[in-house]
């Protein structure tokens, strides 16, 4: 299945049994002024699934708030304090340029129990609008590079 549209990927495996995530592609966009750019979350103690085979490509982050997350510990409140069972894989941002409201501007939080596998930054340039440089936090997750990136990427 593929999907030509600017959104976020979630709520995964905030309920039982769901379907894997596949395909999906996301390219030829501009996000202006929003919270999230590319966003991928997934609930903390879900079933086990996965996401996988993802493209971002050809898009502008101007003024974005967090321009690229996995966020694999989405919670606004109650729940369980178990690692997310999604397994993120094959996801590859391509041409992402722009720039980021707050000082992070890729922020990869992956699970503990299945880390996020083949991650790949080509040609990804994002300047904080701020003070200072963006930078990026990046736990849990195997990474691949690219071209320019922008911020440095360092995976613990």
């Amino acid at each position: 299945m593929s999907l030509f549209a600017c959104d976020s990927i979630g709520s995964l495996g905030k309920y039982e049994n769901e379907e894997d995530v596949r395909g999906i592609t996301v390219k030829n966009c501009t996000f202006l002024k929003t919270d999230n750019g590319i966003r991928i979350k997934t609930w903390p103690g879900s079933t086990p699934s996965q996401a996988t085979g993802m493209i971002f490509q050809d898009l502008i982050m101007d003024n974005v708030r967090n321009p690229i997350i996995i966020d694999q510990g989405y919670c606004p409140s109650g729940c369980k304090k178990q690692p997310s069972r999604v397994k993120i894989s094959n996801v590859h941002y391509i041409n992402i340029r722009g720039t980021s409201s707050s000082e992070v501007a890729v922020d990869f939080m992956c699970s503990s129990q299945f880390p996020c596998d083949n991650i790949h930054l080509y040609n990804v340039n994002q300047k904080h609008t701020g003070n200072g440089p963006a930078t990026a936090t990046c736990l849990n997750a195997r990474l691949g590079y690219g071209g320019l990136l922008s911020p440095r990427v360092t995976c613990h």
